[in-house]
């Protein structure tokens, strides 16, 4: 027995073809060394792609803010954007983008999560087969097709519930219903990521201790997988954030500081479509002003995502 453990904890090792032993641990692969340098590479090019947008960006920006027609203090507190008379204030873009990201939130977290929890834990596989790919046929509906099922069906639909003086043609609802049904495939599919990695050794010991399945799904799985949902989450948001087809078709052409979401108004991305489609001359301060909308959309998206990994170490979970 000893003389077996001795042998066990020796590396392993062969004779090469002058008879000397070689550690095969320490032999370099060709396969795996071109393999590690092609991840490497990929890596950095994901890295210096960032590092450019950020230049592009911030250099293009400087160019905007650095012009004596801005005004900071009017840029961050103004509720009129109007370049071509000299009116910056960014808020009336960052309303409806809210407006559009929040309804579209109140559309695709329950029911994301919902079809999430019921493909985890209560469908079978062959349910399973077949809700799954109509969820992947929603996501890979181009998103103009969604702006257009915007205004010509969930526009007059709305209209048609509340009256048609009070939901404009163009609104921001209509937008964030149609943006909400957008992202539920991509709040549904990581969300399920999340509580598939839950042990099942923890639905083992609810179901022990009496717990039915919609408790066990509800107060187990959820809360060990928060920290997935969380991300999830945050990626959704994102996304809607960064939806530009939707809004630009549906939600109106014009910017306009209001809160009502039945009125037209005119999100970041939105407006930036309509102004580069455009004859703007390069280097003018119309050209420039779309540099410091897409600056604060990376803002936001970076915001999101500090708040999304301060959450995610905070309920991560553990498990061996």
């Amino acid at each position: 027995m000893e003389s077996n453990a001795v042998l066990e904890s020796r590396p392993v090792e062969a004779a090469d073809s002058g008879g000397s032993p070689m550690d095969l641990s320490k032999r370099r692969r060709i396969g795996e060394t071109i393999i590690e340098s092609l991840l490497f590479l990929a890596g950095v090019i994901s890295v210096f792609t960032t590092i450019g947008i950020v230049y592009v960006l911030l250099k293009e920006a400087l160019g905007f803010f650095g012009s004596p027609e801005v005004s900071l203090a009017e840029f961050f507190t103004g509720t009129t954007w109007q370049p071509a008379i000299g009116n910056f204030g960014i808020w009336p873009l960052v309303t409806a983008t809210l407006m559009v990201s929040t309804i579209a939130m109140l559309v695709a977290l329950p029911l994301g999560l919902a079809t999430a929890i019921f493909l985890s834990e209560y469908a079978s596989a062959r349910t399973r087969g077949i809700v799954k790919p109509i969820l992947e046929i929603l996501a890979g509906i181009p998103t103009v097709v969604y702006g257009y099922f915007a205004l010509t069906f969930m526009t007059p639909l709305l209209r048609r519930i509340f009256g048609e003086g009070v939901v404009q043609i163009f609104n921001t609802a209509s937008a964030g219903i149609v943006v909400g049904i957008l992202i539920i495939p991509l709040v549904t599919s990581l969300s399920e990521d999340a509580l598939h990695a839950v042990p099942r050794s923890l639905r083992e010991a609810a179901y022990g201790l009496g717990a039915t399945k919609l408790e066990t799904a509800i107060r187990v799985v959820v809360p060990a997988a928060l920290s997935g949902i969380t991300a999830a989450f945050v990626v959704a948001i994102s996304r809607a954030i960064g939806e530009t087809m939707v809004v630009a078709i549906a939600a109106g052409a014009g910017p306009k500081f209001t809160f009502n979401p039945f009125e037209s108004a005119e999100t970041m991305t939105g407006h930036i479509v309509r102004i580069s489609g455009g004859d703007l001359s390069y280097d003018s301060i119309d050209y420039n002003s779309i540099f410091a909308i897409g600056l604060m959309l990376f803002l936001i998206t970076l915001i999101l995502n500090v708040i999304s990994r301060r959450i995610v170490r905070r309920f991560r979970e553990v498990y061996e």
